[in-house]
């Protein structure tokens, strides 16, 4: 039923705090629609002088409601998008896809990155992602401010977001190439990064449910129709009454109950398309980061390519979809960003091989002669070709040719004492265990699972560590298998004859990201493999540096059901000390290396009577090796499972 115009339903009309009719949040002066603001009040309060005459009117069946506008002017409302309110909808949540890609790559290089210069991926990725999402709630209660701008708030928060998440690989990388440290530096980006992805949501939760409400506010034909026929006023007046939630003359409580109902359900729809769309572009980036941007790009390419899609993809949304909302400061201010943040990443990715090389000879220093990026790790060689060379897995040191010797013979030698035909080396793909192996002519078999092919072409083709392993790869006894080796030996042909010794030349578990080599369930399936009198000899970090780590694997290898012996190695440099758990900075490399022979029953600790002549190891230095050892025991410590490992630096 009709009201008299002497007794009008809802607010004033004339009332100028209310007088977009963009469905802007209300109070929100200078957001979207901003451009418009004192125009749209000019024409609330000219509707108001009508108001009395187009009650009669629309109970006619004719003219406009209380309030409303002509339909053209609706039209005019929806038109200030350049595309059907639908179109920008999905527009929005395809910017939404590909800035949740982004915000995961991002993510995800900071853990990488992190875990090869630091170590210990569990840590690193424990610290990134909890300090993100913690950095993400901050962003969202910032973003409370930015609401009423959301569109130039959402592309300027894209161009930073571009630039800190781009450079967050080099600068990172700079750091621990220049300084020697990345903690704080992977902790501040993380902060940084977070803060801005968490702000990204509610801004676009605010341009969606505007363009909802301009889909709403200037519907189909037949909903204008039917508007009319009930001399509904149309909700250009109030941001409320675009939502439905105001009853317009004309229309009884039941109707605006019903309007309210329905802006729940499609404000309920608008989280739900959001959400979707930024999980499902979060699994993109994840899977694309590890199958297509690392391998292809590497991780500092990477990062700076994923930063110049994101401010692309952010700021074409805002200047073209939203420009009539912006005002002429505002569009220059979103160019300007834009073109600086591409410009900036595009330089850095033209000088990343620069960078690179500039931050190898930081680390390596001068004298880096070989540098590769395998699908496994990085590995680089210093050293002349006619050596001493130094051999880096990751940046680590893994072998020095200053006294590898030492770690290789009380490595594989007192393994050695017993029956020996038939010999397993798990990891060792450099060669210089298969090496000392093949020393002894009596063996016939020696098998090597190596996960990295590249570090095996290496050891096969350049010149001084071919050299240095003495050719093992021309030696008929040598099998090279290209595989995890926990996975080879779960598989393992049990049918064929077991070994008589397995040499578990590994890095370090507390480095390395796979301590699934260093379990109570790996040692199990080792044990497996050998003969009733074999022997299985572990490198289990350095003891001076670590003893919990070393005595965990001691336990470990007990848990599986071995008796165990150990002992250790020293190192002659202080400075270059080589194995699989080295560092090449003066004073902090360990010393020694910590190593235990297993056997089903307990093992004898000596040189086996027929080996060769040794450089430096002799009974002596392995019985005062293995009393060294013993002085550094703890005590009481758990062994370590696949569900529960215990090794950490």
């Amino acid at each position: 039923m009709i009201q008299p115009a002497s007794a009008p339903a809802g607010p004033n009309r004339s009332d100028p705090v209310a007088p977009s009719g963009s469905g802007d949040p209300p109070g929100c002066r200078g957001s979207l629609g901003a451009s418009r603001a004192a125009d749209s009040s000019g024409r609330a309060a000219s509707g108001n002088s009508a108001a009395t005459a187009a009650v009669p009117a629309a109970a006619a069946g004719g003219g406009t409601g209380s309030g409303g506008v002509p339909p053209q002017r609706r039209t005019e409302a929806v038109g200030r998008l350049p595309v059907r309110p639908r179109l920008a909808r999905f527009l929005v949540l395809g910017v939404v896809f590909v800035c949740a890609a982004c915000g995961l790559v991002y993510e995800l290089e900071l853990v990488a990155l992190a875990s090869y210069l630091i170590g210990d991926s569990v840590t690193q990725a424990s610290v990134v992602l909890s300090t993100m999402v913690f950095a993400m709630g901050v962003g969202s209660l910032l973003a409370k401010r930015l609401r009423c701008r959301a569109a130039v708030g959402f592309g300027l928060l894209e161009a930073g977001l571009a630039a800190v998440g781009g450079s967050s690989a080099l600068v990172l990388y700079a750091s621990f190439a220049w300084f020697g440290g990345a903690r704080y530096v992977l902790v501040a980006f993380s902060l940084a990064i977070g803060v801005l992805i968490g702000a990204e949501i509610p801004l676009l939760m605010t341009l969606i449910q505007w363009i909802g409400r301009q889909d709403r506010g200037g519907g189909a034909p037949a909903r204008e129709g039917a508007a009319e026929a009930r001399g509904t006023a149309w909700p250009v007046g109030t941001a409320g009454a675009a939502a439905g939630t105001v009853p317009a003359a004309g229309t009884s409580g039941g109707e605006s109950a019903a309007g309210a109902a329905g802006a729940e359900d499609d404000a309920s729809g608008d989280v739900a398309d959001l959400f979707a769309a930024d999980y499902v572009g979060a699994l993109v980036g994840g899977l694309a980061f590890p199958f297509l941007l690392l391998p292809m790009l590497g991780q500092l390419t990477g990062a700076l390519v994923t930063g110049a899609i994101n401010t692309a993809v952010g700021g074409a949304l805002v200047l073209w979809l939203f420009r009539r909302e912006l005002t002429r400061r505002e569009r220059w201010l979103l160019v300007l960003a834009n073109v600086a943040v591409l410009a900036g990443l595009a330089t850095a990715t033209v000088l990343v091989d620069d960078f690179e090389r500039a931050a190898r000879r930081a680390v390596y220093g001068d004298r880096v002669r070989v540098a590769v990026q395998t699908d496994v790790q990085e590995v680089v060689i210093t050293g002349g070709p006619r050596g001493p060379l130094d051999l880096f897995l990751d940046g680590r040191l893994r072998v020095s040719g200053r006294d590898e010797h030492r770690y290789h013979e009380a490595l594989v030698h007192p393994a050695m004492r017993g029956g020996h035909a038939r010999v397993l080396i798990l990891g060792g793909g450099d060669g210089l265990a298969a090496r000392e192996v093949l020393r002894y002519p009596d063996v016939r078999s020696l098998t090597l699972v190596e996960l990295d092919p590249g570090v095996v072409e290496l050891a096969r083709t350049d010149p001084a560590l071919s050299v240095l392993n003495g050719g093992v790869h021309q030696d008929p006894r040598l099998h090279v298998v290209h595989a995890d080796a926990f996975q080879w030996l779960r598989s393992a042909p049990y049918a064929d004859p077991p070994y008589d010794v397995v040499i578990s030349d590994l890095p370090d578990p507390g480095i390395t990201a796979s301590t699934k080599l260093y379990s109570q369930e790996f040692y199990g399936l080792a044990a497996d493999v050998l003969t009733p009198r074999g022997r299985i000899v572990v490198h289990a970090g350095p003891i001076g540096a670590r003893p919990r780590v070393y005595w965990t694997v001691d336990a470990t290898l007990r848990a599986a059901g071995l008796a165990t012996r150990p002992y250790r190695a020293t190192g002659r440099f202080s400075v270059y000390s080589a194995g699989p758990d080295r560092s090449s900075g003066n004073g902090r490399a360990p010393r020694d290396w910590g190593l235990i022979l297993a056997a089903p029953t307990r093992p004898a600790l000596d040189l086996p009577p027929d080996a060769p002549a040794l450089r430096a190891l002799t009974p002596s230095v392995l019985r005062e090796g293995a009393r060294s050892a013993e002085e550094s025991r703890v005590r009481n410590v758990p062994a370590s499972t696949l569900v529960h490992p215990r090794y950490a630096h």
